[in-house]
């Protein structure tokens, strides 16, 4: 049975994904419709790939992409197609226009996807691989997934990719990774070099490109842990910092779920905010401190972690809080006895939210007290001690200990 849109009629707009090898490697519907469509939108290298079959008008893609969005959706109800490359829903239009267009409305003839490809050549069983997309996009998200024994296929943005992947991974530790270049597979110009990071010499490099790695890890390397509680020593702080222990329960407490937003209010390193995001793919994190010292040493450390779309605001709670977008989970790190900060956290709170609280001070602790008896909500005191020389000898050294506060929103 024909796709149909709510109205009844099939569906004006179709998406095409054509690979390197052009029409050769479309099916006779994919075909058809390039062929009979009056309007085909896709970027230069996919019209030119396509361009034996196509008979309409091509519009290719604008700046600011938004304009082409437009274009398109001027021409709902007309048939339209969209050519993309590879699987249009694999970081590619089509995600873009689905949340512009019903899925009613259109349909999607997919090819075989760069991560797809790349996979097949390697023989390496795509879900027990690390698919990542840096086209266009910051190359420290790669950071997260860099452990020994790790596999991994990049798609880079150009032909500079390759060559940033590796010089990244003999920085950080990584430098005997094996690095595999495929270039413009699928089609006539395919090819396929391999390099050690740390010796990487291979010169022209195709644009379309993903490079897949396979990760040796040397002493020393930044390996990023994936449970919460990171090593102190892999942030760049000035002493203002959740330490490891206490950081490992926080985060639990704050208790991350899918899509969700934290506050991180004095963040100081952006520990915890960090380690918010680290925790999956889906969740952000606002981190609000009002040193622009701090601020700025937030960000160097959010893309050291491979979340380097973390938003610093550089201001003073409470202040520092309007406008921002509804959050559901808060922590308050430092500020927290300022007067208006905790009201204005508490008001801002998604219904069901948490709000975690640390306190190290005598005057934040009167403020967690207050608040508890208040609201309500649940009291913790962590008190860590480590072991260290005495002397000849070795004893414990506590550490200061920490009252936290933890609210959920009814």
């Amino acid at each position: 049975m024909a796709d149909v849109s709510p109205a009844g009629n099939p569906p004006w707009l179709t998406i095409i994904g054509i690979g390197e090898d052009g029409p050769e490697g479309l099916g006779e519907e994919a075909r058809r419709l390039i062929a009979g469509t009056p309007a085909v939108f896709g970027g230069a290298r996919h019209h030119a790939l396509a361009a034996p079959l196509i008979s309409g008008e091509t519009f290719a893609w604008q700046s600011p992409f938004e304009r082409s969005i437009e274009a398109i959706l001027a021409r709902r109800g007309t048939p339209v197609v969209v050519l993309a490359s590879g699987d249009p829903f694999l970081y590619g239009v089509g995600a873009t226009l689905s949340r512009h267009v019903a899925a009613e409305e259109m349909r999607t003839i997919p090819a075989p996807s760069a991560f797809s490809l790349a996979a097949s050549r390697l023989g390496w069983p795509l879900q027990e691989v690390a698919a990542i997309s840096l086209h266009g996009r910051p190359i420290d998200l790669i950071r997260p997934h860099l452990h020994p024994g790790r596999r991994i296929i990049a798609l880079t943005s150009d032909e500079n990719g390759p060559r940033a992947l590796a010089n990244l991974l003999a920085a950080d530790g990584f430098g005997q990774s094996q690095l595999t270049v495929l270039e413009a597979l699928g089609g006539a110009r395919e090819r396929r070099r391999n390099a050690v990071a740390a010796d990487f010499d291979l010169t022209d490099i195709d644009s379309l490109n993903v490079c897949a790695l396979q990760i040796a890890a040397g002493e020393g390397a930044r390996i990023l842990p994936f449970a919460a509680g990171l090593e102190d020593r892999l942030f760049e702080h000035d002493g203002q910092i959740t330490k490891r222990e206490i950081r490992a329960m926080t985060v639990s407490a704050l208790a991350p779920r899918h899509g969700q937003l934290l506050w991180d209010i004095g963040a100081g390193s952006g520990s915890i905010g960090i380690e918010w995001m680290l925790a999956d793919p889906s969740l952000k994190t606002i981190a609000v401190e009002q040193s622009s010292e701090r601020a700025a040493r937030i960000a160097r450390n959010a893309s050291a972690f491979g979340v380097p779309h973390l938003a610093v605001v550089e201001g003073a709670a409470p202040g520092a809080l309007a406008g921002l977008p509804e959050p559901d989970a808060i922590f308050i790190g430092g500020g927290g006895s300022e007067p208006g900060v905790i009201d204005a956290a508490t008001a801002a709170l998604k219904r069901g939210g948490r709000l975690v609280a640390n306190a190290v001070t005598l005057e934040m602790e009167a403020v967690l007290l207050s608040e508890h008896a208040k609201r309500g909500g649940s009291l913790t005191r962590i008190e860590i001690a480590r072991a260290g020389a005495i002397g000849g000898m070795s004893g414990w050294r506590p550490a200061m200990p920490v009252t936290q506060w933890c609210w959920t929103k009814g």
